[in-house]
């Protein structure tokens, strides 16, 4: 994590808490991924009640893969899109793991 500080912090996705030992400066941004990832759960449960909230942070996370492999394709026109789009991946994958 370089010479930035780094923290460990616990978030709650889909009502399980994962802890995460991540940089001081991503807090405000994982944090607002993982309250759109809970906003998607929940859409997904409102949608699909009979579905487990297991499947919903599966279908979820699909969507999430899928504007992001979009977003990935336009920034053939923006060349520092690609790099931003990296970080924004590498918490996504923090976030799952």
């Amino acid at each position: 994590m370089g010479n930035q500080e780094s923290k460990q912090i616990t978030v709650l996705i889909g009502g399980r808490p994962y802890p995460l030992k991540i940089q001081s400066s991503d807090e405000s941004v994982i944090r607002r991924i993982v309250r759109d990832v809970n906003e998607r759960i929940n859409k997904f449960q409102l949608n699909y009640p009979n579905r487990d909230k297991q499947d919903c942070l599966a279908m979820a996370a699909l969507a999430l893969d899928v504007e992001l492999d979009k977003a990935r394709q336009a920034a053939t026109h923006d060349p520092q899109l690609p790099e931003q789009l990296d970080k924004l991946d590498q918490l996504l994958d923090q976030l799952l793991q």
